[in-house]
């Protein structure tokens, strides 16, 4: 499996796809240090998009890369590997290789600016391992997708589908239920909610290293009224971890039983 995700690795990192992604961030947060002088908002505007893009990017690197190297697969499959250490190894390769883009893109511009010991080193690289725990967590999710479906049509469009209903639907959902039940104590519910959704979690943690009240949103509120911003901090951690076992035991299970 490491021979398999180092030339994963090395075959994604050669790619001018995420030299641009890298670069985009670079020259995102490079402007805005330029624009503002305060670091906590300059996180807050890379958080809005990194939320938002980080899982659209790795949707659609997990998904172009498993339908691309599908004779590469075939391949391997007639080797004397196991199929779980191909695909698991494949996903890791692009997980990483995903990551450390986002890692150099936001984080050049964090030791230009000279943020190393400040207050705001904590709050940024917050903001830097919450994009990197989303990179692995929708990469998989994709790989995923495309493992069940051959037809590629289909695995982008549900593949997207998982994109758009943790990005946009899930909160539009829960927004929904909370105004019709707001007769209701639905603070378990939402905390339990907020937790089923990695988008929100990542959000949920920036925001309540920030200490911003007033930018948390209700999800955010209940999860630190009920829990505390330590103990509420370290689940929305621990949740996050959890979420990233979803991928790779599905990827497990689904190569082990799929028919090739």
């Amino acid at each position: 499996m490491y021979k398999i995700l180092t030339f994963s690795f090395f075959d994604l990192i050669r790619s001018r796809w995420l030299f641009i992604y890298c670069g985009f961030y670079l020259v995102l947060a490079t402007g805005l240090f330029l624009i503002s002088s305060a670091p906590s908002k300059v996180i807050i505007s890379l958080m809005n998009i990194v939320l938002l893009l980080v899982p659209l990017i790795a949707t659609l690197f997990g998904v172009m890369y498993y339908y691309n190297s599908r004779e590469f697969c075939e391949l391997l499959l007639a080797q004397p590997v196991r199929r779980t250490h191909i695909f698991l190894g494949q996903y890791m390769g692009i997980a990483i290789s995903l990551s450390l883009s986002l890692v150099a893109g936001l984080g050049i511009p964090f030791l230009f600016y000279g943020l190393i010991g400040s207050g705001e080193m904590g709050n940024y690289l917050t903001l830097v391992l919450a994009g990197v725990f989303l990179s692995f967590i929708f990469s998989g999710l994709a790989f995923l997708v495309a493992l069940r479906f051959e037809n590629r049509i289909k695995g982008f469009g549900v593949a997207i589908l998982v994109w758009l209903f943790f990005s946009v639907i899930y909160d539009g959902i829960l927004l929904i239920t909370m105004s019709v039940f707001s007769d209701y104590p639905l603070e378990k519910f939402a905390l339990a909610a907020s937790v089923f959704n990695p988008v929100d979690l990542s959000r949920i943690l920036i925001l309540m290293k920030l200490d911003i009240s007033a930018l948390m949103g209700l999800t955010g509120a209940i999860f630190k009224n009920i829990l505390g911003s330590g103990p509420g901090f370290w689940a929305a951690w621990v949740s996050l971890v959890l979420w990233m076992a979803i991928p790779l035991t599905g990827i497990r299970r689904v190569s082990l039983r799929k028919d090739f």
